[in-house]
């Protein structure tokens, strides 16, 4: 899917409280990261394969 305009979005786990970070996945090949609180601040931006090397590691239980 390509466009002009990341949607963003943040996680089902995220509790509502502000102290999130907000993901859009509809930019080919990237996934530009903000934060919830000052979106304006800029975007991370990570290469597809990181991110999800990142998130598998994150959603591990028990990883020390």
């Amino acid at each position: 899917m390509t466009t002009d305009f990341p949607r963003w979005f943040t996680s089902s786990y995220s509790n509502n409280g502000g102290n999130c970070v907000e993901v859009a996945t509809n930019v080919p090949g990237t996934i530009p990261v903000r934060d919830t609180k000052d979106r304006d601040a800029g975007t991370l931006t990570f290469r597809t394969d990181s991110w999800s090397a990142f998130v598998q590691f994150a959603s591990q239980k028990g990883t020390p």
